[in-house]
C-alpha cells in the first residue's frame, strides 16, 4: 500500500461541509455530542460486579481473576494470559522480565500512544524510534532493518548502539488502531539482530494477522482494557506469553514477589503491586462474552465509513492491511498531502458539530521529554500525524447495533 498523495496538489480548500455530511451519514441518528469510543456495559456485568460485593471477593484474588485470564488465553490462542492492573504496567512488568536493563534501549514506532514510551522509561531504559509504514500504520520492518544496519555493533556477544553505546535490548511492534504490524519480516530482523519481541497489542484485541492473534507473535505481548479499549474492565492489561517459565515469573513478579504460603509473608525479590482485582475482572468476564459481537459491529462500522468516504475528493478511510482483520479499534480519517494544512480546521468543525475527533498522538519524539532519544529519520511518522483523524468508533454506532446499543 502506497502513502496517499503525499505531495500538496490541491486546487481549492477541502470541502469541510462534505466530510461532515459524510461523517454525519454514518453515525446516522446516534446522539450528539458522539464521543471517540465508549464502554457498553450491561446486565451482565452487573451481576458479576454485584457477585463480587455481595461475596467480598473485591481485590487481587477471586474466581472472576482466573477466569478473565482463561477467557483472554482462549481467545488469543496464548498459552497464559497474566492479568495486572493496566496496559502500561504490563508492558513495564513485560520489559523487566525480558531483561531490559536501566540504560538499555527498546525500539518503538514514534507514533504510539505515550505509555509505551513511559514503560521503557519506568525500566529504567531509553526509548529509541524507528520510522512506520502507511502500509500497516505500524512499526516498518525494512526502515527497522536499514537503521540496525547503520547504527548496530556486535560487542561482547550483545547488540550494541554505535553512536550511543547502548545495548539494544528489545523492539516493541505497536498494533495501531487494530491494525496488526507486518510481523513475519519484523520477526525476521529481530532473530538476525538477536533483539526480543516484545509485542505492544494493547488496542488490537479480536484483531489477527495471517489467521493468528495479535499478541501471540512476539516472545512476550501486552494488552490494555482501558475504558476506551474494544472491551474494557474500568482499568486492566494483560501480558500474554507462551512460555511456561515467564509467565510463572510473571504472575510471581506482579504479585509483590510473595513465596505462596498459607500465612507467612515472604518475598524473594522486588516485586510489583499490579495484579488485577476481581472486581475489575468481573467486568473483563462479562465484556469478553460480548467480544465477538463488538467485532462484528466495529467492522460493520468500518465498512460504512469506507463507503461513505469511498468517493469524497482529498480524503479516504483506512483499510485495514492486506491479510489483515482488524478489529478497527479507531476508524482513521486520511488527508491527502495537499490538505494537511487543514487538519485543525477539520478538526474544530468536527467537534463544533458534536463529533469528538482527534488527531493522531504528537508523535514521541517530539515530546520534551523524548526529543533527546536515540532514533532514525521519521518522514512517514510526522507525515501521518499531519494528516490522520480518528472518528467516533464505538461498536454500538453501527447500523445494526444502533437500536439495541449491543445490550446483552
Amino acid at each position: 500500500m502506497s502513502s496517499p498523495s503525499t505531495v500538496p496538489s490541491r486546487r481549492a480548500a477541502l470541502d469541510i461541509g462534505a466530510v461532515l455530511e459524510a461523517v454525519d451519514t454514518v453515525l446516522g441518528p446516534a446522539a450528539r455530542p458522539v464521543a471517540l469510543h465508549e464502554p457498553r456495559l450491561g446486565a451482565r456485568e452487573r451481576e458479576f460486579v454485584l457477585d463480587c460485593i455481595d461475596t467480598n471477593w473485591v481485590s487481587s484474588a477471586g474466581k472472576y481473576v482466573d477466569r478473565f485470564e482463561q477467557m483472554v488465553a482462549a481467545a488469543t490462542g496464548a498459552a497464559h494470559a497474566i492479568a495486572v492492573v493496566n496496559g502500561t504496567a504490563a508492558l513495564h512488568a513485560a520489559l523487566l522480565l525480558e531483561g531490559v536493563k536501566p540504560n538499555d534501549e527498546v525500539i518503538m514506532p514514534s507514533i504510539t500512544f505515550v505509555a509505551t514510551a513511559n514503560a521503557v522509561s519506568h525500566a529504567g531504559a531509553v526509548p529509541h524510534f524507528v520510522d512506520s509504514t502507511w502500509d500497516t500504520l505500524g512499526l516498518d520492518p525494512a526502515a527497522l532493518e536499514a537503521h540496525l544496519a547503520e547504527i548496530s555493533v556486535r560487542r561482547n556477544g550483545e547488540l550494541v548502539n554505535r553512536q550511543t553505546g547502548r545495548r539494544l535490548r528489545a523492539v516493541v511492534p505497536v498494533h495501531i488502531f487494530g491494525h496488526p504490524v507486518d510481523m513475519a519480516p519484523l520477526l525476521s530482523v529481530a532473530a538476525k539482530y538477536g533483539v526480543v519481541v516484545v509485542e505492544d497489542a494493547t488496542e488490537s484485541l479480536g484483531s489477527t494477522w495471517q489467521g493468528r492473534a495479535c499478541g501471540t507473535f512476539g516472545h512476550a505481548a501486552v494488552l490494555s482494557f482501558n475504558g476506551n479499549k474494544i472491551i474494557t474492565t474500568g482499568g486492566g492489561g494483560m501480558i500474554l506469553t507462551d512460555d511456561d517459565e515467564y509467565a510463572m515469573r510473571a504472575r510471581h513478579f506482579t504479585t509483590t514477589a510473595k513465596k505462596p504460603h498459607a500465612w507467612s509473608f515472604d518475598h524473594d525479590e522486588i516485586g510489583y503491586n499490579y495484579r488485577l482485582p476481581n472486581i475489575n475482572a468481573a467486568l473483563g468476564c462479562a465484556q469478553m462474552e460480548r467480544l465477538p459481537g463488538f467485532v462484528a459491529a466495529k467492522r460493520e462500522l468500518a465498512e460504512r465509513y469506507l463507503e461513505i468516504f469511498g468517493d469524497l475528493p482529498g480524503v479516504r478511510v483506512y483499510r485495514e492491511p492486506q491479510g489483515a482483520r482488524s478489529n478497527y479499534w479507531l476508524n482513521t480519517l486520511v488527508l491527502d498531502g495537499g490538505y494537511a494544512v487543514e487538519r485543525d480546521h477539520l478538526l474544530s468543525a468536527l467537534h463544533a458539530a458534536g463529533v469528538h475527533a482527534r488527531p493522531l498522538w504528537t508523535p514521541m519524539h517530539l515530546l520534551p521529554m523524548y526529543r533527546e532519544c536515540p532514533r532514525a529519520r521519521l518522514p512517514v511518522a510526522e507525515d501521518m500525524h499531519a494528516r490522520c483523524i480518528n472518528l467516533p468508533s464505538s461498536p454500538f454506532l453501527a447500523a445494526s447495533e444502533q437500536s439495541t446499543a449491543i445490550e446483552s
